[in-house]
């Protein structure tokens, strides 16, 4: 049979509704020739016209429609990178933090053993032919008095960007084992001695007897249960002459106010059992709430024992006045303790513009400025076994750790 009438007899396409000639629906080409794969006419003729017989306007909104979905595939894709490289970006940099963290903690804590380690070395004996301190003045120096807050330096060494500080609690005012008496007098010292109204005075150290006695019998003008428990959040009075915390203090009825802004922790303690204040080891803060010592005199004892130590009242003598010496004299010894709060921190180091920013603002400026810093306060009961750890405070508040503030030539010594 004759190959065109095969071909006539097929049946014929659905017409292309974009094609202007329908020659290539029926198996041929725009040009007559025959071929088994046609192709349907371009969109454009060579000129960039679009072929005869197809509406402009419509190949453009074709053509747009195209456009916008480019665009849009583009903005989301863009979008979707963005998101990836960020959160890529903050698990690496949550991961770098948190390995940084991780060696800060381990390096802390190293130092927080070394620290511990000294205090346990403390109580052996010195090795035979072991250099020993000296002062300026050629004594030896007790190496016991070391532990007043200064910046050690330790027989097993931490890394230099630590700064260890340890304070004999010999150096805080014990409120365990302060009598009335002695509470009386520090009150009124503290209110402004002989400017101090007598009526708050009284006030102040009747609540102070009914909190720590052992009945619940309230004095004159006291407090007792019926008060606190009155008050919101309400609490019930100690009843006991052994404080908890130095915190406790602020329990009581009105001591929250006369010591408002005072750190308590550097001033008081409530561990051990010494009675004075060893002004070789003691802290600015509980000099200052002792009667007998001047903020003057509170400096020049900081700029002895930096040279020397003080062993009797003989030598107290050279620095404080007579006539502060004789209220001074019933709180000071030379005693020391079994008790340690113990201070590790980075070292934060200063700028050439901070400091002299600092000298131009404070000519006895502190150039260490950490305020904060891990704490423990701990026992040490020999060197064959560790230190008793009663208090962590990851952020303990530290005493006062700016040098003597008085000048070489306003030294009263």
């Amino acid at each position: 049979m004759d190959r065109r009438m095969v071909w006539r007899r097929k049946p014929r396409p659905a017409a292309c509704r974009l094609c202007p000639v329908r020659a290539h629906c029926r198996g041929r080409r725009a040009d007559g020739s025959r071929g088994s794969n046609p192709q349907p006419p371009t969109s454009l003729d060579p000129a960039g016209r679009p072929p005869a017989g197809i509406p402009v306007m419509k190949i453009r909104r074709q053509r747009g429609a195209v456009l916008v979905i480019v665009l849009w595939t583009a903005v989301l894709l863009t979008v979707l990178v963005t998101a990836m490289a960020s959160k890529v970006r903050l698990s690496a940099q949550a991961t770098a933090n948190n390995r940084n963290a991780g060696l800060a903690w381990a390096e802390l804590m190293g130092a927080v053993s070394h620290a511990e380690m000294e205090l346990m070395l403390e109580r052996m004996e010195l090795p035979v032919g072991e250099p020993l301190e000296l002062a300026e003045n050629g004594e030896v120096r007790t190496p016991a008095y070391r532990f007043n807050g200064r910046d050690l330096q330790l027989n097993y060494p931490v890394g230099e960007d630590m700064v260890v500080r340890i304070y004999d609690h010999a150096g805080k005012i014990n409120l365990n084992r302060i009598n009335r008496q002695d509470m009386q007098v520090l009150i009124t010292h503290w209110l402004g001695g002989l400017d101090a109204d007598p009526e708050r005075v009284q006030e102040l150290l009747v609540a102070w007897t009914d909190w720590t006695d052992l009945n619940e019998l309230e004095g004159v003008e006291g407090a007792e249960n019926e008060y606190y428990e009155n008050l919101e959040p309400g609490y019930t009075p100690r009843n006991n002459p052994e404080l908890d915390s130095v915190q406790e203090l602020l329990l009581i009825r009105g001591f929250d106010e006369v010591f408002e802004g005072v750190n308590l922790e550097a001033a008081f303690t409530v561990y051990g059992n010494g009675r004075r204040l060893n002004l070789n080891l003691a802290t600015r803060e509980a000099m200052r709430l002792v009667p007998g010592l001047s903020e003057e005199t509170i400096e020049n004892v900081i700029a002895w024992r930096d040279r020397e130590d003080i062993n009797n009242m003989a030598e107290i003598g050279e620095i404080v006045p007579f006539e502060e010496l004789q209220e001074l004299a019933p709180w000071v010894g030379t005693n020391t303790s079994n008790i340690y709060t113990l201070f590790v921190y980075p070292r934060a180091e200063l700028s050439e513009a901070e400091i002299e920013r600092l000298e131009v603002e404070d000519e006895f400026y502190n150039p260490d400025p950490v305020t904060r810093g891990y704490m423990e306060i701990l026992e040490v009961r020999g060197y064959t076994n560790p230190p008793i750890v009663y208090h962590i405070d990851p952020y303990g508040t530290l005493p006062d750790t700016a040098p003597p503030r008085v000048s070489e030539r306003d030294l009263l010594f």
